[in-house]
């Protein structure tokens, strides 16, 4: 039939173009394996607003939001968080530098309310914006409009599919709250997590908590419904199709059928079963990124100074994940690349060069206007508590005696005396690379690689 398959090409609001009749195949397939019928769409979740959170459903929105019998698309954001004027200033100017958003919002009568928040008679509130599609996290890039809601309840209640988008120091509160909402379920939802980010359990013995393990404690889910979702990704860059991969790992049952639901032209998903340690290196890298930001902002962006920081992060990485798998080998190539995205444009590093030129103060806290919660301060806390614990003691061959972990790490140990005790300032960062007594990088990776370092305690395994 002529002009069929232009027939079947749908033009997204980002711009892509995507085939009808697969996209329409993927989908009914995933509802097949949740046994949707007809007149039963798909309820998807989205349960925080932030950056990842808002482009991951905005994604799903352009991508499967015109079959409307067949699937819903909504996101959860508390209510009442205004945006300042600053913002709704920069607001605008994006808005009237993008031709086609500047015609969305007359189309929906909705323009006149950023000119009066632009002029200071009007405030406007984050759930608001993000009905119009913006997220106040990532004001640059305009996402599509979205279906927001702000009871939680009235959010999840039915959902077959929640993405968790709320920072890891919020998720245990959040999933604790949805699971008085859950008790009268006869089936059970999947959790898709985004949370980046841990918290250390010393007792009975030293191991992470990690978001999905909040959830599964604070839901009572099967673990194998509870997936995560990682990079190397940057959220903005992945909405204006740059070329992207994601991981999503877990349970085979749903990991697969759910890699082939979100895979699209520009973002590869790859799927893998060590749900644990990927979420764990997911938050490690955040914590590394802080100090490159820093250590950036010190030098004025010196290459050499960036790349002598690169290699020593690296290493103690390299050591830290020769603590927590039995082959950590098999992390080195998601590892770096996820580490090394994030270390270029992530909000860890924008924090560390923020902090590093004054710009930003540590008393305003880890949650910044206009980044949102940066994760890697906790998660310095986290790994630092952990690996100072005596119980986990390893050998240090050139002291030939034994010695907490963190005594291997100094980038670690420099980063808690900047953020979290506060002993240092941020330029105890550059002291710690310049240390003459700091070891090659090479001589860590050789003694993580030489020594029988895992210590499977530490994601709460047994010895």
């Amino acid at each position: 039939m002529v002009g069929s398959t232009e027939a079947n090409r749908r033009l997204y609001s980002n711009g892509s173009i995507q085939n009808y009749n697969g996209l329409e195949e993927k989908l009914d397939e995933l509802r097949s394996l949740l046994g949707k019928v007809d007149g039963d769409p798909l309820r998807i979740v989205g349960v925080g607003a932030g950056a990842w959170g808002s482009v991951f459903a905005a994604l799903l929105q352009d991508t499967y939001g015109q079959f409307r019998e067949k699937v819903q698309i909504r996101i959860w954001r508390r209510a009442g968080r205004a945006v300042d004027r600053a913002t709704a200033e920069h607001l605008f100017e994006v808005i009237n530098s993008r031709e086609d958003v500047l015609r969305r919002l007359i189309r929906r009568c909705a323009y006149l309310k950023y000119v009066e928040a632009r002029l200071g008679d009007r405030t406007l509130y984050a759930d608001e914006i993000l009905k119009d599609g913006f997220c106040l996290n990532m004001i640059e890039t305009p996402l599509c409009p979205l279906k927001v809601v702000t009871n939680l309840q009235e959010a999840v209640w039915d959902a077959d599919i929640v993405v968790n988008g709320v920072p890891s120091t919020d998720t245990r509160e959040v999933f604790e709250e949805i699971s008085h909402y859950w008790k009268e379920r006869i089936t059970v939802p999947i959790i898709i997590s985004l949370a980046k980010g841990i918290e250390a359990a010393l007792e009975p013995v030293p191991h992470i908590i990690t978001p999905t393990q909040m959830i599964n404690r604070a839901t009572g889910l099967p673990i194998e419904n509870i997936l995560y979702l990682g990079g190397p990704n940057i959220a903005s860059e992945i909405y204006n199709k740059e070329y992207a991969n994601a991981r999503i790992c877990g349970a085979e049952k749903w990991r697969k059928p759910i890699a082939k639901f979100l895979r699209q032209p520009h973002l590869i998903v790859w799927d893998n079963s060590d749900l644990v340690t990927h979420e764990v290196m997911g938050g490690l890298k955040n914590v590394y990124a802080i100090g490159a930001g820093m250590v950036a902002a010190l030098t004025n962006e010196s290459a050499t100074s960036k790349s002598v920081y690169f290699a020593h992060c690296t290493s103690e990485m390299i050591f830290i994940t020769h603590l927590l798998a039995e082959e950590p080998e098999k992390l080195a190539g998601p590892l770096l690349a996820d580490t090394y995205v994030t270390l270029l444009k992530g909000r860890n590093a924008w924090y560390g060069q923020m902090l590093a030129k004054g710009e930003i103060s540590r008393d305003m806290g880890d949650s910044i206007s206009g980044k949102g919660m940066i994760q890697g301060v906790s998660a310095v806390r986290a790994f630092y508590e952990l690996l100072s614990h005596s119980s986990l003691n390893v050998f240090h061959p050139e002291g030939n005696k034994p010695v907490a972990p963190v005594e291997l790490c100094p980038i670690l140990k420099t980063l808690y005396k900047i953020l979290i005790t506060r002993e240092h300032s941020s330029q105890a960062i550059l002291q710690a690379l310049r240390d003459e007594n700091l070891n090659d990088p090479r001589e860590r990776i050789e003694i993580a690689q030489s020594h029988t370092f895992y210590r499977p305690s530490l994601l709460g395994q047994p010895q």
